[in-house]
């Protein structure tokens, strides 16, 4: 084989690599005001719930929540209507110990058995930029109802061939207070604020 045919046929395969790219990869709408209004539900399968907790001032522990559903929907012209209702199951914590994860089953910290899930629904919504948004509601855990605020950024939407359906990114990030809700053991050597974040794709 020559050195003609070679680049002929290299070049070959890297229009077709490209042309692959082009139909795999989405356009992606950044803007909000592009994005399309109704109702979504959230992709478990892409989707992570993370908290983050302080230990001992030393370090910063980190667990997340493996099964959690959520519902939103939305108007980009008016966000102030948006809605977001979203559900945690308690007995679904990892933290990559699993004594410690059932003990934080128990009555002194979660109580699965008699409070399996955690529920967050929200009441307004106050924009902040173009594209993050307060989601403020009330957040249902260990029986205790408080009200909690998260911030929200939407990152963009796009058809996503995997699925079929049009998907939107989204992102958010939140703080409680675990005495606030009935845990209050170990303050302060472990913390009493966690951070929650929260990372989804959405599909109509």
């Amino acid at each position: 084989m020559n050195l003609l045919t070679k680049l002929l046929i290299s070049s070959i395969a890297l229009v077709s690599l490209t042309s692959c790219v082009s139909w795999v990869a989405p356009s992606v709408e950044s803007e909000l005001v592009e994005l399309q209004s109704g109702e979504y539900q959230l992709d478990e399968n892409h989707a992570a719930l993370i908290f983050k907790i302080q230990h001992l001032g030393l370090s910063t522990y980190v667990g997340r929540f493996n099964q959690f559903d959520a519902g939103l929907n939305f108007d980009p012209n008016n966000m102030a209507a948006a809605t977001l209702n979203a559900v945690v199951e308690i007995n679904s914590i990892d933290i990559n110990n699993p004594d410690l994860a059932e003990t934080l089953q128990e009555d002194t910290w979660f109580y699965s058995t008699k409070f399996p899930q955690a529920v967050f629904t929200s009441h307004t919504v106050t924009p902040i930029s173009d594209s993050s948004f307060n989601f403020s509601g009330d957040l249902t855990l260990r029986g205790v109802t408080k009200p909690v605020t998260f911030k929200a950024t939407f990152h963009g939407g796009a058809d996503n061939w995997m699925t079929g359906k049009y998907t939107v990114g989204f992102s958010a990030v939140g703080q409680i207070k675990r005495s606030d809700f009935g845990m209050s053991s170990y303050i302060p050597i472990v913390g009493d604020e966690i951070d929650l974040e929260i990372y989804a794709e959405f599909l109509k």
